[in-house]
């Protein structure tokens, strides 16, 4: 199963990314999915969650400036990111969300004051 991150880059504060995964999922539809976080000498977190019917739930660091979204028929998930602060730097993945599969490599991004 392949679980490919994108999108991510060097942006300033106040700054706007879009990461998208592709994934090759056979049953996407059925599972949760979410995006992850691991910035350097820390733990990978999770950033957000988005359902199989499309709930959506958030950390509160990034409450109210992220919006995670799914696309069915692409088996992709993507994460908008706005008013990016230094500390969202870190490696974005997306995976399963309640049960992760291997981890991909990820994205970086660097927010810049």
């Amino acid at each position: 199963v392949q679980l490919q991150a994108s999108g991510g880059g060097l942006v300033q504060a106040g700054g706007s990314l879009r990461l998208s995964c592709a994934t090759s999922l056979n049953a996407f539809s059925a599972y949760a999915m979410a995006w992850y976080r691991q910035a350097p000498g820390q733990q990978r977190e999770l950033v957000a969650r988005i359902s199989r019917f499309g709930g959506t739930d958030y950390a509160d660091l990034v409450k109210g400036r992220f919006t995670i979204s799914r696309d069915r028929a692409k088996k992709s998930v993507y994460l908008q990111m706005n008013s990016l602060e230094p500390e969202d730097t870190a490696v974005y993945y997306c995976n399963r969300a309640d049960a992760p599969l291997n981890w991909g490599q990820g994205t970086l991004v660097t927010v810049s004051s």
